[in-house]
């Protein structure tokens, strides 16, 4: 029923002011006046009344108006539609007459200055109401029509952002993987079979509106397992998860940029003093995603000068995926660099 009402609902506004209007007019011509109603005379006035006002109406409403909503040209749409309006109104007038000439005769109200206004008032009324309907209906025709577009471009626009993983990543397995195959590594085959399912999760999983919070851990699993393979687990790297996970979905890949950035910014080339601490926290509905790394001297400015490209577009990708739903806090001292993420999961 509802889904009936919500694409009808246009013909259905029109035909509750219809018959609005036409009980309105039926009761004033048929028990308006004290005597009885002559049924002969009230049946052909009302049914021609409401006929022509139809005529008129819709004239407008999908011949002169369709053209003012396109033209935007105001003086020319008066210019059509008067002239058809007053031709129209005054043979609206003269076929009424005409109906009540044989039980009012020629000396009644009818054939008075004042009877002939109040029907071309009551015409341009009913045209003025009918045609609001019609500028109501192109408002709400155009909103529908900006929200669309704006709802594809906020989904172009999350898309390039998904592409926008830093592919650093990528280029330095594969120099990893090289390594090992010439080296005839038994590590070999697992960093493939890791590398292998990080590139479907990205290029399949990632293209769906959310994912199963499982998935997106195990893709941020494997992800550090690699890295810790490529730094030879010399530096200290924690990874942690508490919480029920069960039926929790998330945005894909949204979680990786602060990852991405703790090994990029947050490990020397030398290894001293760096460290990583990543956990993951889910309490009901609520998701604590918290990112700590050591701050060495040599990548002091580039924490702030490299990774925000990534910080802007991940802020922006939080933005559209969960307006009012999330709370970002980054901390930055001398000796470490942390982010605390805060999501109402769907």
């Amino acid at each position: 029923m509802s889904t009936f009402l919500t694409r009808h609902k246009k013909l259905l506004l029109h035909i509750a002011f219809w018959l609005m209007y036409a009980s309105f007019f039926y009761y004033q011509i048929a028990f308006g006046r004290k005597e009885e109603p002559e049924w002969s005379r009230v049946l052909p006035d009302f049914s021609f009344h409401i006929l022509g006002l139809l005529t008129i109406s819709y004239l407008n409403y999908f011949v002169f108006l369709p053209r003012l909503l396109q033209t935007q040209d105001l003086g020319r749409y008066l210019l059509r539609f008067l002239p058809v309006f007053a031709v129209l109104s005054y043979l609206f007038l003269l076929g009424k007459r005409a109906i009540l000439l044989p039980f009012l005769g020629r000396d009644s109200w009818a054939y008075s200055t004042r009877f002939a206004v109040s029907v071309i008032i009551t015409s341009l009324f009913i045209v003025v109401f009918v045609g609001l309907l019609r500028f109501v209906e192109h408002y709400f025709l155009l909103e529908a029509e900006r929200k669309e577009m704006e709802n594809r471009q906020l989904t172009s626009e999350l898309r390039f952002l998904r592409a926008q993983v830093n592919p650093h990543f990528l280029f330095n397995t594969l120099n990893n993987v090289y390594y090992l195959a010439v080296n005839q590594s038994p590590q070999t085959a697992d960093v493939i079979a890791k590398l292998s399912g990080m590139m479907r999760y990205m290029l399949h999983e990632s293209n769906h509106a959310t994912v199963p919070l499982d998935k997106e851990i195990a893709y941020m699993e494997n992800y550090i397992d690699l890295e810790k393979m490529r730094l030879n687990d010399e530096i200290p790297i924690a990874f942690e998860v508490q919480g029920g996970r069960a039926g929790a979905r998330i945005v894909p890949l949204i979680l990786i940029t602060f990852l991405e950035n703790a090994f990029k910014h947050g490990i020397s080339n030398s290894g001293c003093r760096s460290w990583i601490t990543v956990s993951v926290k889910v309490e009901g509905k609520v998701l604590h995603y918290n990112v700590r790394n050591s701050r060495v001297e040599e990548h002091e400015k580039t924490v702030s000068e490299k990774s925000g490209i990534g910080l802007v577009n991940v802020r922006r990708r939080l933005k559209l995926s969960y307006p009012n739903r999330h709370q970002l806090t980054v901390t930055e001292t001398d000796e470490e660099y942390a982010i605390h993420l805060q999501l109402l999961l769907s």
